[in-house]
């Protein structure tokens, strides 16, 4: 794999040779990669089917209450219906299950709810933390004079060493007798049954087997081939490709400050219609540092979103934001793909279950792509979907409407993450800094404001009528953004953001 890209993507294979799996990783971003051509093409292949279809004859490895697919995320909520609430369960994941691609910051009290849900001790949560930072900011590149670093406490200010977090999960969970971890094993189809599931899967010597279960909880993130059919191929309507390393040997490094959205440059128009490229840098204990470089697109654009090509453009710019010193060494390369999607109604518009099939984290995409992504969308609503999903367990309720209701859908994260458009770039609408410009401008006025309107802003806690007043002084100061608005959303756009801001207004959690 190295070999292939040695022409194509020099400085990925130049660093990407010192790393000790170095293969393995340009293995697995491949992996991911190819989820462009399947968005692109609206592929949908049927891995749902019908119990009348299952083989005659067909003999299970094992039978469960339920049955996990993917075990990233998949492995928190897997541990949580398996050691505090006893339901048997199987583990599937097509690489090591309690492995990441990525590690995870979030806020202290957030963490609160791994002890909420009853999975661990605060101790425990203590020891997977690596790395506290007091404070963090957030700086878009302007060249007005009004350039405001903005600096915001209590958000994403822990690091969390989430292959510890996982592998802690993973043991709490295998601990009670009857659940199994399948590890290297591919899922391949579900048929759905009048009484379970029965779930197809091939392991890593090319053995068909199959497993029966009360229902599947789909976490394959945003490769789910379920999630394409049952929502018709549009699975997603926006992402935020993310690439970057934990090393050592960066100068420039503040460990006691936490770098949470930072701009450097102007819209990025090598890679198609354009991209606002967006830094982040955490330290990460040991002497380590974090940094990633990512942008928001809409899945239909056409500039490059892939991981190899960002990867590419992280190295050949990551001296503009911090220069690796002689000493520069990669510990490890993190990379992702996080998904959104826009909910055009006053609802919840997206598809995340089916009779006896219930999606989570990623693949059910509810999550906010600005900071409150996969991790923190799940860990926020942990206690509650697990505890919604073990009482239709007890009930022997799994249809579609059932299951669709345990949702991690929260109307103000819905409508918040269309402030996510204005940050994906169109070189047809706008004036090369225009999405520095604009959030500078937010920057100014958060600063304004008391503190707790940043803090939740950046938490996806912000109320409604301080949403407002936010926009209201945004349109004040920058007047553009009306302008803004209607050229970048369309009047399509407009009308569901409206509509999701109408949701969230009516709504009782608001």
């Amino acid at each position: 794999m190295l070999q292939s890209i040695r022409h194509s993507h020099p400085l990925v294979y130049r660093h990407f040779s010192s790393l000790k799996d170095g293969e393995g990783h340009v293995r697995r971003i491949m992996e991911l990669d190819r989820y462009w051509q399947r968005a692109q093409d609206g592929q949908r292949e049927q891995v749902v089917f019908d119990g009348s279809l299952l083989p005659p004859g067909t003999t299970f490895s094992g039978e469960f209450d339920l049955i996990y697919v993917g075990g990233t995320l998949g492995v928190l909520h897997a541990a949580v219906m398996a050691a505090i609430y006893g339901w048997q369960v199987l583990l599937l994941d097509r690489h090591i299950a309690g492995k990441s691609t990525r590690d995870w910051n979030i806020s202290r009290d957030e963490l609160n709810t791994l002890q909420e849900a009853g999975l661990f001790t605060g101790e425990e949560i203590e020891d997977c933390i690596v790395c506290r930072y007091k404070t963090g900011w957030a700086e878009f590149f302007v060249e007005n004079g009004r350039k405001k670093r903005l600096y915001i406490d209590n958000v994403l200010d822990c690091a969390v060493d989430a292959n510890l977090l996982l592998d802690r999960a993973l043991q709490k969970m295998l601990e009670r007798p009857g659940n199994r971890v399948c590890n290297r094993t591919d899922f391949r189809r579900i048929y759905t049954l009048a009484d379970g599931v029965a779930v197809e899967a091939e392991d890593e010597n090319g053995v068909t087997r199959y497993y029966k279960a009360g229902m599947l909880v789909d976490a394959m993130g945003i490769m789910s081939p379920v999630a394409m059919q049952l929502n018709d191929g549009r699975p997603q309507t926006h992402v935020c490709p993310t690439v970057g390393t934990i090393a050592r040997g960066l100068e420039g490094v503040d460990n006691e400050v936490g770098e949470i959205l930072v701009s450097t440059e102007p819209a990025d128009m090598s890679a198609g219609s354009g991209r606002q490229l967006i830094w982040e840098g955490f330290p990460a204990g040991g002497g380590n540092y974090i940094t990633y470089l990512f942008f928001y697109d809409s899945v239909d654009s056409d500039n490059d979103k892939s991981l190899l090509g960002l990867f590419e453009t992280y190295f050949s710019k990551l001296p503009s934001y911090k220069k690796p010193s002689p000493g520069f060494a990669i510990q490890r390369p993190v990379y992702g793909i996080i998904p959104a999607y826009f909910h055009d109604g006053f609802s919840q518009a997206r598809v995340i279950a089916s009779d006896r099939i219930l999606m989570i984290g990623d693949a059910a995409t509810l999550g906010s792509p600005l900071t409150f992504c996969g991790f923190g969308s799940l860990l926020r609503n942990l206690p509650r979907l697990t505890g919604m999903l073990h009482e239709a367990l007890e009930e022997r309720r799994l249809d579609r409407e059932r299951l669709g209701a345990i949702s991690a859908y929260e109307p103000n994260v819905a409508a918040m993450a269309n402030l996510m458009k204005y940050m994906c770039y169109n070189r047809e609408t706008d004036k090369p800094n225009l999405v520095n410009e604009l959030m500078n401008e937010v920057m100014i006025v958060l600063d304004d404001l008391p503190p707790r309107y940043r803090e939740a802003m950046f938490k996806d806690t912000l109320q409604f009528e301080e949403l407002l007043r936010v926009g209201m002084n945004v349109a004040l100061k920058y007047p553009e953004v009306l302008w803004v608005t209607t050229t970048k959303l369309g009047l399509e756009g407009s009308l569901g953001m409206i509509k999701n801001f109408i949701g969230w207004a009516l709504s009782p959690t608001r």
